[in-house]
């Protein structure tokens, strides 16, 4: 939901150029893509207990740093023997190189310590590799007789396939979206270098203990494309262990079976619910009724993020469950997860749908705080649509009076509870600025890193996939080579 609900320091009273700014800067040896995570109280050997701000690098580092000090406390090299980082592949959207895009996740109750588990990129010569790596978090080392390199296959006829299997090729992806931690099972999700084909939609679950592959689906095993972008944001998981994600453009059936499911499995450019008890399969799913045109003319749905939203009330009285997405076609999406709508050629049979609302494509993930939904779309406000027996406003109740060039924002939300809420979002200019705002009324900002005098918090340019967040008083911004720390200057 991007949103933290236990901040007790930061406030609206106290955000603000006077009080609050730049207090600390982490320098890392490459640009940083994924969210940077924080654990308190990491017994560290040697050192003792601290509270630790994991990093990691598309230069394939890992580091962790004294979140209070800023001192490095550990950095491990994601790199095999005599290997680099990967090149672009021919693709500006991740440069100069590609190590660690996705943010990676963790569970403490792994391995000696805890492990925090990413995916790296890397090559030797021309070949490529993509592998899963777990690492003990308090020593940086390798678990589980990691890392292993990731390797798929699933039945089909679909782009890059070979008599009637396809197979995962190293060098045409790259794990973008965040990583998944669901029952004892990392999930992964691929996107390609830009539309670079041949590509198809991969989903790889792991063990968290072995780090061998305990699943994996592909979503258009006999089309194309139908890749996992989703602006880097994650997987999402509800609490009877499904998985959700919007696919990219790529082809879809339109001609469907008995069940309304596409007749060659083909799941390009929807919003997609997968099942877990068995291995990965689809369970239900939602697609406009102008897919097909809207993947060919590169309008897709899947560039935005999902969001679950807690359980909610209806008129009648009904317990609705419900998920929210937007893409390149500027339309907010809201999906019912027990019914998520399926595909017909002549109307959405999806929940709810939101037209004209957006001032531009969506290339971010939404937050939701307090029965209210912020969107930030390229080009446009960072706008709050509050919600009511279970239907989302159709305009928005208040606006940032900063519109946000691309990739618009994705915005995250600082709370006590209920109180006390704050709206962050980065401006992703070539001096980027950290803006808050109160979420009550989006109108009022209360504090941004440029209103200090002598650039006192400013930290560097923008950065394509970056979120705030925050933790324990402070809130981290990655930048293109390093992790900036905001918080109370006294």
């Amino acid at each position: 939901m991007g949103q933290y609900n236990d901040e007790v320091v930061l406030t609206p009273a106290n955000v603000n150029s006077t009080n609050f700014g730049k207090v600390m800067n982490f320098p890392v040896d490459g640009r940083v893509d994924a969210q940077p995570l924080y654990l308190s109280n990491v017994n560290i050997p040697g050192v003792g207990a601290r509270n630790v701000l994991y990093v990691v690098t598309e230069h394939a580092s890992a580091y962790a740093f004294d979140a209070n000090t800023g001192a490095q406390l550990w950095k491990t090299s994601a790199l095999g023997s005599g290997e680099t980082t990967s090149d672009t592949r021919g693709c500006s959207q991740v440069t100069p190189e590609i190590g660690i895009t996705a943010t990676p996740v963790i569970d403490r109750t792994r391995g000696p310590n805890g492990a925090l588990y990413l995916v790296a990129m890397s090559k030797s010569g021309s070949t490529y590799f993509q592998r899963i790596h777990a690492l003990d978090i308090a020593t940086g080392a390798e678990l589980f007789g990691g890392p292993r390199a990731i390797t798929a296959s699933f039945p089909g006829t679909g782009a890059g396939s070979s008599n009637g299997t396809v197979n995962f090729d190293p060098k045409q992806y790259e794990e973008r979206a965040g990583l998944l931690m669901l029952n004892g099972v990392v999930y992964t999700a691929w996107t390609s270098h830009c539309d670079n084909d041949p590509y198809t939609g991969w989903v790889m679950g792991f063990s968290a203990t072995t780090l061998q592959q305990t699943s994996v689906i592909n979503i258009t095993p006999n089309g194309s494309r139908g890749a996992v972008w989703m602006a880097g944001s994650g997987l999402a998981a509800d609490g009877s262990g499904s998985i959700y994600f919007i696919s990219g453009n790529g082809t879809f059936d339109e001609t469907l079976d008995s069940n309304g499911f596409p007749i060659n499995r083909n799941f390009g450019n929807g919003f997609i619910k997968l099942s877990t008890t068995s291995g990965l399969a689809v369970a239900d799913y939602f697609s406009t009724f102008d897919t097909t045109s809207l993947s060919n003319a590169d309008t897709d749905f899947g560039s935005g993020g999902a969001l679950l939203v807690p359980d909610v009330v209806d008129s009648t009285g009904r317990t609705r469950h419900l998920a929210v997405g937007a893409g390149k076609d500027q339309k907010i999406y809201v999906v019912d997860r027990d019914s998520m709508g399926k595909f017909s050629n002549s109307a959405n049979n999806n929940y709810q749908t939101i037209t004209g609302a957006l001032g531009g494509s969506v290339f971010s993930k939404p937050a939701y705080f307090n029965g209210v939904l912020y969107y930030g779309a390229v080009g446009d406000h960072v706008k709050a649509f509050p919600l009511s027996n279970a239907r989302f406003a159709t305009s928005p109740s208040s606006q940032t009076a900063t519109s946000f060039t691309y990739p618009g924002a994705t915005p995250s939300i600082s709370s006590n509870g209920n109180t006390n809420g704050i709206v962050w979002a980065i401006e992703n200019n070539g001096t980027a600025v950290l803006h808050a705002y109160d979420a009550t009324n989006l109108a009022r900002e209360l504090y941004n890193s440029g209103q200090a005098a002598n650039g006192r918090d400013q930290f560097g340019a923008g950065n394509k996939f970056i979120a705030p967040v925050i933790v324990d008083s402070r809130v981290y911004v990655s930048t293109p080579n390093s992790v900036a720390a905001f918080g109370l200057l006294h």
